[in-house]
C-alpha cells in the first residue's frame, strides 16, 4: 500500500472538525495498539464501530501510517492512543490534534504521573508499556468508560455495565497470575527479553527485568550490549531468555550464542507478547489471554 508523508497526514487530520459523524447510529472509534483495541472493544461492545490500526506482531515504536490508516483516522469520532510516546511518529500528530481540542484521547490522561516508570533514555521520560501493570489497566478501563459515556451519553449504562464486568475480569486475572508466580522461587524471578518492555510487570510482580534493547525497539543493540548482558546471565545463573512476537528473533539468538560460547547453558524459553497481542482467534489475541500466556511461559521456563 502506498505510503504518504506524515506532513500530509498531519495537515489532513488537524483540519478535521470535532463532530460526531456515526455510522449506522454507532460511534466510530479508532484505536492504535491491539491492547487498546481489545480494551475499548470490551467496553464499547455492540454500540460502537471500532477499527484498530495495529494488528498482531506490529511494533508500535516503528509504526508508519498507511493511506488506509489516514482514512480511518479522518472518519473517526474518537481516537484512543497510548499517550506516552509509544506509537512512533503518529504521536506528533495526535498531540497537535489534542492541542486544538480535537478528537484524540490519550490513555495516559487517566494516570497519575507518579505511577509511571521514568527513564532518561526514552522520549517523554516515561516507559510507555503501561498495560503490563494491571492496576494501571484498571484505571484505563474506568477512563474509557467515562470518555465513551461523554461522547454518547445515551449508551452510558451499556459502557458502565461492560466496564464493571471487565474490571471483575481484571481482578480475577491479577489473582490468577499472582498464584502462578508464587510457584516460582524469588531468586529465579529474573526476566531477560528482547527489549525493555516488562518493567511495569516486574514492578508489579517482583521480577528483575532486563532488556537487550532499550525501551524503544528503534534503538539497536550493539556487540557490547550483547556481551554485557551475557555476563549478567552467567553471573545470575539465568536458565532461559525470551523472544518477543513484535521484535526480530536475531537479537536474542545472538545473546544465546554469546552466553553459550562462554560455557553457560541458556535456552530460549519461548515467545512473549509485549507490544502487540496474538493472532485473531487465539487465546493470546485478548489482553487477559496474553497476560496468562506470558506468565505461564515465563514461570514454566524459569522453574
Amino acid at each position: 500500500m502506498k505510503k504518504i508523508t506524515f506532513l500530509l497526514i498531519a495537515l489532513t487530520l488537524i483540519n478535521c472538525k470535532k463532530e460526531i459523524k456515526k455510522t449506522n447510529g454507532k460511534l466510530n472509534v479508532v484505536t492504535t495498539t491491539s491492547m487498546i483495541t481489545d480494551l475499548v472493544n470490551n467496553i464499547g461492545g455492540d454500540v460502537i464501530n471500532i477499527q484498530g490500526l495495529m494488528g498482531s506482531g506490529v511494533d508500535p515504536h516503528l509504526y508508519k501510517a498507511s493511506e488506509g490508516d489516514v482514512s480511518k483516522l479522518v472518519n473517526a469520532d474518537i481516537i484512543f492512543y497510548n499517550g506516552v510516546h509509544l506509537e512512533g511518529k503518529l504521536v506528533d500528530i495526535f498531540e497537535k490534534m489534542g492541542h486544538q481540542n480535537n478528537k484524540t484521547i490519550a490513555i495516559s490522561e487517566a494516570l497519575d504521573k507518579n505511577t509511571l516508570i521514568s527513564s532518561a533514555l526514552f522520549q517523554g521520560n516515561y516507559d510507555p508499556h503501561i498495560w503490563f501493570d494491571i492496576t494501571i489497566w484498571e484505571k484505563a478501563t474506568s477512563f474509557i468508560v467515562l470518555k465513551l459515556s461523554e461522547a454518547v451519553p445515551e449508551h452510558k449504562t451499556v459502557f458502565e455495565t461492560n466496564g464493571e464486568k471487565y474490571l471483575k475480569s481484571l481482578k480475577a486475572l491479577k489473582a490468577k497470575i499472582t498464584a502462578t508466580i508464587q510457584t516460582l522461587p524469588k531468586e529465579k524471578r529474573i526476566l531477560v527479553t528482547a527489549h525493555d518492555a516488562f518493567s511495569y510487570f516486574g514492578r508489579a510482580f517482583g521480577f528483575e527485568v532486563v532488556g537487550l534493547q532499550g525501551l524503544s525497539t528503534a534503538t539497536e543493540a550493539g556487540v557490547k550490549d550483547v556481551q554485557k548482558l551475557a555476563e549478567f546471565i552467567i553471573q545470575k545463573n539465568v536458565k532461559a531468555i525470551f523472544v518477543e512476537s513484535s521484535v526480530p528473533i536475531r537479537t536474542i539468538e545472538a545473546l544465546k550464542a554469546s552466553v553459550n560460547s562462554k560455557g553457560h547453558d541458556v535456552q530460549i524459553g519461548g515467545t512473549l507478547y509485549s507490544d502487540a497481542l496474538g493472532n485473531a482467534g487465539t487465546i493470546e489475541s485478548t489482553y487477559i489471554g496474553m497476560f496468562e500466556y506470558n506468565v505461564r511461559t515465563i514461570v514454566g521456563a524459569l522453574k
